[in-house]
C-alpha cells in the first residue's frame, strides 16, 4: 500500500506539485555547496599536511593530537603519539557530528540530497517514510551528546584565536589579517553552537517556573534569540570555518604572506 502523499487518505493529483514558484533553487543551491565543502574537507582532512603556519592552526586540525601533528601545533600535546595518518581524522569526528545530526542541517540534507520531500507541496520519490529510527539517521539522537563536543572544539578554537594575536617569534600584541579570519570565525562558531536547539534546552528545558531561576531565563532569552537565526549562522560558520582552513592552507605554502596591522 502507498504511503506518504501516495497514501489513499490524500487527494488524488498525478501531477508532482501544482507550484508555480521556482521551488528546486533551494534544495539545488544547497546540494551544490554542502557537497563542495564535503570535497573540500575531505581533501583537507586527509591531506596531513599544510595546516600550521605560526601562529595560526587551521581549525580542521584543532586540536593537533597526534604523534604526525608539525612542530608548533600540538597545544595541548600528542596522546595519540602513535598515530600517523592525518591529525584531523582524530577531531573533525565531533564538529562533524554536531552538524550532520544539527536539526536545521537535517532538514537541509533531507531536502537536497534525500528529497524527503525536496520541498513543501512538492512529492517525494520514496515509497515510504521511515523517520530517524534506523540506521544512519537513528544517530541524530544523539546530537544532544555532539553538542557537548561541540562546546570542547568551540573552547579550543577560541584558545587558538587569542594565540592569533602573537607573531612569528611568538611575542604578543600583534594582529594580523588572519587574527581578523580567527575572530570572524570564532564569533560566528560560538553564534552557531550556542543558538542550537539542544543548547536551548539545556539551558532552559525541564523548569516548571522561570520566575524562580532567574540566570537561567536569561540565558534562555539569549540562546533563543541566536536561534531564530539558527540556519543564518549555520550557513556563516560553514563559509568562515573553510575560510580559516584556506588562508592558513595558502600561508602554511608559502602562497601569500599574513598582512599584519601591528
Amino acid at each position: 500500500m502507498s504511503t506518504g502523499v501516495r497514501s489513499p487518505s490524500r487527494a488524488r493529483i498525478e501531477q508532482k506539485t501544482l507550484r508555480q514558484d521556482r521551488w528546486w533553487i533551494y534544495p539545488t543551491a544547497t546540494f551544490v555547496v554542502f557537497t563542495a565543502f564535503v570535497v573540500y574537507a575531505t581533501w583537507r582532512a586527509f591531506v596531513g599536511e599544510f595546516y600550521y603556519s605560526t601562529p595560526y592552526l587551521s581549525p580542521f586540525y584543532s586540536p593537533c593530537l597526534a604523534g604526525s601533528c608539525v612542530e608548533g601545533s600540538a597545544d595541548f600535546g600528542t596522546p595519540f603519539e602513535f598515530w600517523r595518518l592525518s591529525p584531523a581524522l582524530i577531531i573533525l569526528i565531533f564538529p562533524l557530528g554536531f552538524r550532520m545530526s544539527c536539526y536545521y542541517y537535517r532538514k537541509a540534507y533531507y531536502r537536497s540530497f534525500w528529497l524527503s520531500p525536496p520541498a513543501c507541496g512538492v512529492a517525494e520519490p520514496h515509497g515510504k517514510y521511515t523517520g530517524e529510527r534506523r540506521f544512519p539517521l537513528i544517530l541524530n539522537n544523539i546530537h544532544r551528546y555532539f553538542f557537548y563536543a561541540a562546546v570542547l572544539v568551540a573552547l579550543v578554537l577560541s584558545f587558538d584565536t587569542v594565540l592569533a594575536f602573537r607573531d612569528e617569534d611568538g611575542e604578543w600584541g600583534h594582529m594580523g589579517l588572519g587574527t581578523l579570519i580567527f575572530l570572524v570565525n570564532i564569533v560566528l562558531i560560538w553564534a552557531y553552537t550556542l543558538g542550537c536547539h539542544s543548547c536551548r534546552h539545556v539551558v532552559g528545558g525541564r523548569l516548571r517556573h522561570f520566575s524562580k531561576h532567574p540566570m537561567r531565563y536569561r540565558a534562555w532569552t539569549l540562546v533563543s534569540r541566536l536561534n531564530t537565526d539558527h540556519a543564518r549562522y549555520a550557513w556563516l560558520s560553514l563559509f568562515s570555518v573553510a575560510i580559516a582552513d584556506f588562508y592558513v592552507y595558502l600561508l602554511a605554502t608559502g602562497t601569500i604572506s599574513d598582512p599584519r596591522f601591528f
